[in-house]
Parts: C-alpha cells; sequence; structure tokens
C-alpha cells in the first residue's frame, strides 16, 4: 500500500502540533507554580522586614539597660543574634526573587539576554541546588538532635537552640523554591513563552547609570 506524501507531512505537523501544545500547556502549569512561589518569596520578605525593627529596638534597649544600669541579659543578646539570623536566612529566597544577590556583573552584563538566561540555568542546576540540597541534608539533623535533646545556651539565662537551627533548614528550603522558580521562568523565556525575567532589574540599573551620568551633583567629588 502506497502512502501519500502529502498526507504524511500533515500527519507528522499536526503530531509535532500536539506535541507542542502538551509542552506549552505543562509550561504554563509550571508558572503557575513559579508564580505561587514567588508570591511565597514576597510575603517572606515583607514580613521579616519588622525583624529587622524588632532587632534594633532590642540592640538600643540592650545598650541603654547595660549602661545605664549596669545590668545585661544573655537571652537579649541571644536574640539578637537569633533576629539577625532569620533576616538572612529566611531572606535568601527573597533576594534571589528580586535579584538582588551577589551576581558577577562585569560578566553578565556583556552577555545577551539568553546568554543570562542560559547561565543562571547552569548555576542553579550545577550549583546553587546541590548545594542546597547538601545544606538541607546537613542541618535538618542538628535542629532534629537539638530538638530532642533539649540543647540550651551554654550561657547563663541563654535560649533553646533549637529554634535558630532550625533557620537553616528553613531558609535552604525557600532558596530551593525561589530555584525552581527563576529555572521556570528562564526555561519559558528561551521557548518565548514570557518577557525576560531580568529585563525590568537591568532597566532600573541602565536608569540609574543614566540618571547619575546626566546629573553632575551625583558624581563622586
Amino acid at each position: 500500500m502506497r502512502l501519500n506524501k502529502g498526507n504524511l507531512t500533515t500527519e507528522n505537523n499536526k503530531i509535532k502540533s500536539d506535541a507542542m501544545t502538551q509542552v506549552g500547556g505543562f509550561m504554563r502549569f509550571l508558572l503557575r507554580l513559579s508564580g505561587l512561589v514567588d508570591s511565597l518569596s514576597e510575603y517572606v520578605g515583607r514580613t521579616i522586614r519588622w525583624l529587622i525593627l524588632i532587632a534594633v529596638l532590642l540592640s538600643a534597649g540592650n545598650a541603654i539597660v547595660r549602661k545605664t544600669l549596669h545590668m545585661g541579659s544573655s537571652a537579649f543578646t541571644e536574640m539578637q543574634w537569633y533576629l539577625f539570623s532569620a533576616v538572612f536566612l529566611l531572606g535568601a529566597g527573597y533576594a534571589f526573587l528580586k535579584n538582588v544577590h551577589v551576581r558577577i556583573d562585569f560578566v553578565s552584563g556583556r552577555l545577551s539576554a539568553r546568554g543570562r538566561s542560559w547561565v543562571d540555568i547552569v548555576g542553579i542546576i550545577v550549583f546553587l541546588a546541590p548545594f542546597c540540597w547538601m545544606l538541607i541534608d546537613m542541618s535538618w539533623p542538628l535542629a532534629l538532635k537539638a530538638w530532642q535533646s533539649g540543647e540550651m545556651s551554654q550561657n547563663a539565662g541563654g535560649l533553646i537552640r533549637w529554634p535558630v537551627y532550625l533557620l537553616l533548614p528553613v531558609g535552604i528550603v525557600l532558596l530551593l523554591l525561589q530555584s525552581a522558580s527563576e529555572l521556570i521562568k528562564r526555561i519559558a523565556f528561551l521557548r518565548g513563552l514570557i518577557p525576560d525575567p531580568l529585563a525590568h532589574d537591568q532597566g532600573k540599573n541602565d536608569a540609574s547609570e543614566a540618571t547619575a551620568a546626566d546629573d553632575p551633583s551625583l558624581e563622586v567629588r
């Protein structure tokens, strides 16, 4: 039986079209998940801002009491450390979302948008994700052991230890989730489904540089 070449071409095109539709639908599903993760990181980031205020007030109060009344508290001092740790560990995913983490700008700035996306994809898969898994694997047993044993600070009147130990695996989980979200967005951009996720931040940087160049008063004297 002979097969018509035109029919074969039409059938192949239909199969390819169906496959692309399925892939597109799956990517849209992943983008919805990415949006949920972004919302979570945004909520956490906005919430932990208050921890900075609490830490500042607590630090100032401790200093005033120590200088005026010659009294001190190990619990309040350690609470400052706990709050400081919470801000930086729980805020790692938020920093990644806002693209304010440390980046080698003199390299990425010379790349195209697609080039930067490929660099981010490789960096997330090869370096960031394995590093996060390693930290979670190492820190979770430490937090669990401290909770089971009721480990306390060695300082007199100090705090219980497991909450600050728990900050590390929780913070790294949030960072890992945001890494997955950024990976999805980079892939979606390369497939032409969304605009460049970094375009907004790049635009802000360019605007800042242009403002500095146009306003002589902003130049360093």
